[in-house]
């Protein structure tokens, strides 16, 4: 299995280094609570605050969250170790959050792949 590298520190538009501490947490379980998160995730690092996201009529879960760090150190650990954990019984899936849009938005680094066979997961793809 390849090793994932250490996320790089990434430069916005004015040219100013951001260094990643948060992660983008998906395919949560809808049972999935904030504490089974802390706990899953502060076993590889000092978590500064987890929160699943729910919708805000319902109070479900979206079947996302974030974890956020206080060193990227931590952050690129949990990625790498906890990447495909089943959690509640279901796989997630982790990414570094990019909380400032025009990084979201660029389309720089962005794969579009179509027709896959039907049993490439995202653990597979990845």
């Amino acid at each position: 299995m390849a090793q994932v590298p250490v996320q790089p520190q990434l430069v916005n538009a004015a040219g100013n280094q951001l260094v990643t501490t948060s992660l983008y947490v998906g395919d949560l379980d809808v049972n999935v609570t904030d504490s089974q998160l802390y706990d899953m995730f502060n076993q590889l690092g000092q978590v500064v605050s987890v929160r699943v996201c729910r919708d805000l009529t319902s109070r479900r879960s979206l079947g996302y969250g974030y974890v956020n760090y206080g060193n990227p150190q931590d952050a690129a650990r949990a990625l790498e170790v906890l990447n495909f954990t089943p959690l509640n019984g279901k796989s997630i899936r982790i990414m570094y959050s990019h909380r400032d849009p025009t990084v979201r938005k660029s389309g720089t680094g962005n794969i579009f792949i179509k027709n896959l066979d039907k049993a490439i997961d995202h653990k597979a793809l990845h």
